[in-house]
């Protein structure tokens, strides 16, 4: 407990961060989740870190295996040795060069697609066939247009104009002129006669990126509008905001990820006592995530396997879905980082060569993370089989992007790095190792204090 104790409550701040860090991005609804998920992750902490020691106290060696409890002292520790953790450790050691060259170019290869990523909101052109919804937009796109799903909505506040039914017909002609616009309404006045509603329809359906350039285009023209006739000139709706959402995200996206990647190396750095270890967990994890947003480009916007899997339809990715599997996949990438690299700092501070730390580490924690990661991925992988595209497009990147961190960044990055490392790995400046406070993960204070001899008792007459 005195050293998984520590790396449980570092694994939790970390996944707590990333999960916290989601309020920074504007967006209510994803403010709510994170702080409720941050939350929880707070009492399963507390948890593990009470309840658990307390239960375990209660049934003792029960916890373990027949095989296990009946094996003689040490029996159990020589039979360790050659489990599946240390011999691909072993593996990993051997060709070091190889195995970080191939993940690496296997990751890129896989996150090329993302270059092209294109965010937007799906809506009923993304749904099945066979639902009422997609039947109707269909309908729709054959005998109106794809515009006509999307209509946008202009507003025109006339409030100190001399002529506001002038400035309205004057919004109207040039909104109509404006190319990809295929339709306006004439404008519809309030009772108060001071603010007009004009729907224009584009040429485009609603996802497109060429509606989003005609949003853009109106909202260049109200400031000239603004200085012909005096009036305000405003572009709303679905679509619209839909296309205001998409941006907020897309401009919230690096601010949120050097939030979270800056605090996350921070903590690590007090964990590791390293300034590597920690850059090399955060590039690990872009890598992870990089080649996940890749697989999703490549399925639900370009077509590629989307039979397979039940995608009727191509489009843009979800707005949300790259700052949300940010979210979720940092924290627990870092879980993965933080369980397997303190057992192999334990072992390297209490005396083994950095290779052999390594196979210490992978003996003992290897199991944990692949089983944790195995949980994790049949959960995400479930939604993967659901009717609505968006959970759908959120289960297989959540799916993807814990696959590729567990078993390619932390199982074959992480210790042919090391290796590749050395001793250099574990390298500190003096000047840091003054200032940072010793958290003691490894648990060398404690070992130091079983190694102090029992103070002799002197008896005591009562």
């Amino acid at each position: 407990m005195g050293t998984a104790g520590s790396a449980v409550v570092f694994a939790g701040l970390t996944v707590v961060i990333a999960l916290a860090g989601l309020s920074v991005v504007g967006i209510p609804i994803l403010s709510k989740m994170g702080l409720a998920a941050a939350g929880t992750v707070v009492i399963a902490v507390l948890v593990a870190l009470t309840l658990v020691p307390a239960l375990l106290g209660f049934i003792g060696r029960r916890v373990l295996p027949r095989k296990v409890r009946k094996a003689p002292a040490g029996g159990a520790r020589r039979a360790a040795g050659d489990n599946g953790g240390a011999r691909w450790a072993r593996f990993v050691l051997r060709r070091p060069l190889l195995v970080l060259v191939g993940g690496v170019v296997g990751l890129g290869v896989l996150a090329a697609p993302a270059l092209d990523l294109r965010l937007g909101l799906p809506g009923d052109e993304a749904k099945p066939t066979s639902t009422t919804e997609r039947r109707a937009y269909d309908l729709l796109s054959e005998g109106f247009g794809p515009g006509f799903n999307g209509p946008l909505t202009v507003l025109v506040d006339t409030k100190g104009t001399p002529n506001p039914k002038a400035a309205a017909d004057k919004v109207v002609e040039t909104v109509h002129g404006v190319p990809g616009v295929v339709a306006v309404t004439p404008p519809v006045f309030n009772p108060a006669g001071d603010t007009a509603l004009v729907n224009a329809i584009p040429a485009t359906g609603p996802a497109e990126a060429a509606t989003t350039d005609l949003v853009k285009t109106i909202r260049g023209q109200a400031a000239g509008l603004k200085a012909d006739t005096g009036a305000t000139v405003l572009v709303t709706g679905t679509t619209a905001m839909n296309i205001d959402v998409s941006q907020k995200l897309s401009d919230a996206l690096l601010p949120y990820l050097a939030l979270v990647v800056g605090l996350a190396v921070v903590l690590l750095l007090l964990v590791f006592r390293s300034v590597l270890v920690p850059l090399k967990a955060a590039l690990g994890f872009l890598f992870s995530v990089a080649a996940a947003l890749g697989a999703v480009v490549a399925i639900f916007q370009w077509g590629w396997l989307a039979g397979l899997i039940g995608v009727d339809q191509t489009g843009p990715v979800m707005s949300m879905m790259p700052i949300f599997m940010i979210g979720v996949v940092f924290g627990l990438a870092m879980d993965y980082e933080v369980f397997l690299v303190t057992r192999i700092r334990e072992a390297y501070v209490h005396g083994e060569s950095p290779a052999e730390a390594i196979v210490t580490g992978f003996r003992h924690n290897a199991r944990v993370v692949t089983a944790a990661a195995l949980i994790m991925i049949s959960v995400f992988a479930g939604f993967i089989g659901m009717n609505e595209p968006m959970i759908k497009m959120m289960g297989l990147g959540l799916a993807a992007a814990v696959a590729f961190d567990a078993f390619v960044v932390r199982m074959a990055l992480v210790p042919a790095v090391l290796a590749l490392l050395g001793r250099r790995a574990w390298w500190l400046p003096k000047g840091l190792d003054k200032v940072l406070p010793d958290v003691d993960v490894e648990g060398s204070k404690l070992q130091a204090l079983d190694a102090e001899p029992a103070a002799e008792r002197e008896p005591v007459t009562v």
